[in-house]
């Protein structure tokens, strides 16, 4: 199963489903670093020197950040979705669908309706 770091914005309900998947999921809060303003590079580094991938919300930043930074745990950046177990059965799915994580960036949409 996935060692996931939520940032800030992501909802904390879907992080709660992704336990119950197995997932071990640490949130910003959960790591102390809430309402600091830490910018997303910083995150990213956390994540990595942490072994775990990080799940944001912000898809823009993180796909640049993908794009600059080689050497990282792993992005995974979701359209949000109403649907708080559908999102997190897509991003369960996607994670099991992914043998390794690390370096890649996996992007997990709200299937169009």
């Amino acid at each position: 199963m996935g060692r996931l770091y939520a940032d800030e914005q992501f909802p904390y309900e879907v992080v709660e489903h992704l336990r119950n998947f197995g997932h071990d999921v640490l949130t910003v809060q959960e790591a102390g670093k809430a309402n600091l303003k830490i910018p997303d590079d910083l995150v990213l580094d956390f994540a990595g020197s942490n072994e775990r991938v990080v799940l944001t919300l912000n898809r823009k930043d993180f796909k640049r950040l993908h794009r600059s930074v080689l050497d990282h745990g792993g992005i995974i950046i979701c359209t949000d979705d109403g649907d708080r177990l559908a999102l997190a059965e897509r991003i369960h799915g996607a994670i099991l669908g992914e043998e390794i994580l690390l370096g890649k960036l996996v992007s997990v949409v709200r299937p169009m309706k």
